[in-house]
């Protein structure tokens, strides 16, 4: 489902290049659930943003689902990111204007899914994650756990190829916090392809195989036993 080979990610302030990708040759299959683990500034962030196409690399290979990143135009990036992958991050990036249902919709419309379609597909992705009787509220009603759960819920409307999470526990208590590993659990049972970034090992644990990560390298694959 995705491979990179070579991976290479610097920045430049001050005139400082800083190193946080150094070379990462890492391959995800079909249907894995990946935990990508670290120390605080080892690059887990930043290698998922490579792979989900939400940042570029420096140098290095990334293909997703046989295609080449390299060779795809901007357009084809924002096409193939809005049809193809699934985002889900810690700050649960909901409009606040708009209720959940209606953050839900606004991508499918974007995808030009018709628009009875495009609120039956929310209403089914929302009942899907416990949240079939807050359609109507906004994000500023509902609680930490209920907004990851509609932030999860937009990205599998679409049923991505590829669902990404940073740090989607980072900012929920521990019942919030199981109750979203819960859906991911059952969203992996089902053949999601899943890719989460995580510091919290209990968390890390629950995924098929651990990757970890330190000083922009990779030092480890561990497959969780089940």
């Amino acid at each position: 489902m995705i491979e990179t080979k070579n991976l290479k990610r610097s920045f430049f302030s001050g005139g400082v290049e800083t190193h946080v990708l150094r070379g990462i040759d890492l391959r995800v299959e079909t249907g894995e659930f990946i935990a990508i683990m670290g120390r605080s500034g080892a690059g887990k962030s930043t290698l998922m943003y490579q792979m989900s196409l939400l940042d570029e690399p420096n140098s290095g290979e990334i293909h997703i689902d046989e295609h080449d990143v390299h060779t795809m135009s901007p357009e084809e990036k924002t096409k193939f990111r809005l049809e193809k992958l699934g985002y889900v991050f810690q700050d649960y990036a909901l409009i606040p204007d708009l209720t959940a249902l209606e953050n839900v919709v606004l991508p499918l419309l974007m995808q030009e899914v018709p628009k009875a379609k495009a609120y039956e597909m929310a209403f089914e992705s929302l009942s899907k994650v416990g949240l079939g009787n807050h359609l109507h509220q906004l994000p500023s009603q509902l609680s930490g756990g209920e907004q990851q759960r509609a932030s999860i819920a937009r990205a599998i409307a679409h049923q991505p190829n590829i669902l990404f999470a940073d740090e989607p526990t980072a900012n929920l208590d521990n019942e919030s916090s199981r109750a979203i590993m819960k859906i991911f659990l059952q969203l992996h049972e089902a053949g999601q392809t899943i890719i989460m970034v995580t510091h919290e090992e209990p968390y890390g644990a629950m995924a098929e195989k651990i990757v970890r990560l330190d000083d922009g390298k990779i030092i480890g694959i561990e497959k969780n036993k089940k």
